[in-house]
């Protein structure tokens, strides 16, 4: 079946200049804070965190150990832990019917003295909906985007007889209702891996994303690959809101080889996949094929200077476990595939899941792209 094609026309602004100041709608909590200390701003974002005690009941605060103290970010230096109660919650302020994205940390830091971090594994909820499970929590966290239901959202730790379950810090930010169409009332995602291809800075995140999402830096993985960059500005979709520094490298294939993005679960997990591309030249053609294990494939010429995006439509589970979506040139290109950035996320199944017609025909991809 041919895939159809769905373009979007929006009216999109330039790249966020990383100006320091807290965006609306930003809350940031240092959980285990001492409450006398009061809130305080992060010299280096702007950003605001205050002490969780307004939003948790229970619980127990912590200072990580000495020797983890030195140089630790200051919300991953104290912990709240949670060894009463097998469901114990943080309450968070939404507005009903807007966009999220809420990220918890736990950073272990030998809290408790006991070196345990290896054996401690708990699980996260998003209200009633199963998010993650956390395992060896050394400095780990976990993302999910989702729709407010109600004026408040439970974020909750689950103790499954594995250790205590136990928060660094809790964040949450609002999104534009623009971004990322795939969400709503009844289906949520949690993130799996953001990568900022083609750059070696380690993580970027606000203030140059207003949204503070955490894009992380992936040089070219193999050597007979080319990292790209540029200083132009790339037009910015509001369906995605990447920001222009992320869209600013890229990697491209060695000669007219191919891209791969490879990744193995067996777990049944659904994924989404989003593939952002903006080409830096435009007197030569370059147009590549992209396809995602058996679903086909779909042809891509990247817009100049401009932030096309290509998704699967449906969330997709692999018979095997294997994922491999493949960047194959056309006979036709005079330059190779190329990729800025890509998303991965997981479906959150709610508990009132969405249903679709049972007679509606789904194309295998979306190709979002500004026009002008």
């Amino acid at each position: 079946m041919a895939p159809l094609l769905f373009f979007a026309v929006f009216l999109f602004g330039t790249a966020l200049d990383g100006a320091v100041g807290q965006e609306d709608g930003f809350l940031s909590i240092d959980c285990g804070m001492d409450p006398n200390y009061g809130s305080y701003k992060n010299p280096d974002d702007g950003i605001v965190y205050e002490p969780d005690g307004q939003y948790v009941d229970g619980g127990e605060n912590h200072m990580v150990a000495p020797e983890h103290q030195s140089g630790t970010f200051r919300p991953y230096s104290t912990v709240r832990s949670f060894p009463s109660g097998v469901r114990n919650c943080y309450a968070l302020p939404t507005v009903a019917g807007a966009k999220y994205l809420v990220r918890v940390r736990s950073a272990y830091g030998n809290y408790d003295g006991k070196n345990s971090s290896s054996t401690i594994q708990f699980d996260l909820y998003l209200g009633v909906n199963y998010w993650a499970t956390v395992k060896d929590p050394w400095n780990e966290f976990h993302e999910a985007l989702f729709v407010a239901w109600a004026s408040w959202v439970p974020v909750c730790l689950l103790n499954t007889g594995r250790g205590t379950p136990f928060a660094s810090s809790v964040v949450l930010r609002r999104l534009s209702s623009e971004l990322y169409p795939v969400i709503n009332a009844k289906q949520s995602m949690r993130m799996i891996s953001r990568k900022n291809v083609g750059s070696d800075i380690s993580t970027l995140s606000y203030p140059y994303d207003r949204y503070d999402r955490h894009w992380w830096g992936q040089i070219a993985p193999d050597p007979t690959c080319k990292n790209l960059s540029t200083a132009s500005t790339i037009k910015n979709n509001s369906m995605f809101s990447v920001p222009s520094p992320v869209m600013q490298t890229a990697v491209e294939a060695a000669n007219k080889s191919s891209l791969r993005i490879k990744w193995e679960n067996s777990a049944p997990i659904e994924y989404k996949v989003f593939m952002h591309f903006a080409d830096f030249q435009n007197s030569q053609l370059r147009q590549f094929n992209v396809s995602f294990n058996e679903l086909g494939s779909y042809q891509v010429s990247p817009p100049y200077l401009d932030n096309g995006v290509l998704s699967n439509s449906q969330w997709y589970k692999a018979p095997g476990g294997v994922y491999t979506i493949t960047l194959e040139p056309t006979a036709e290109s005079k330059l190779p595939p190329m990729l800025n950035a890509y998303e991965i996320y997981a479906l959150i199944s709610h508990d009132d899941p969405m249903t679709f017609p049972r007679d509606c025909k789904y194309s295998l991809y979306i190709y979002f792209r500004i026009s002008v």
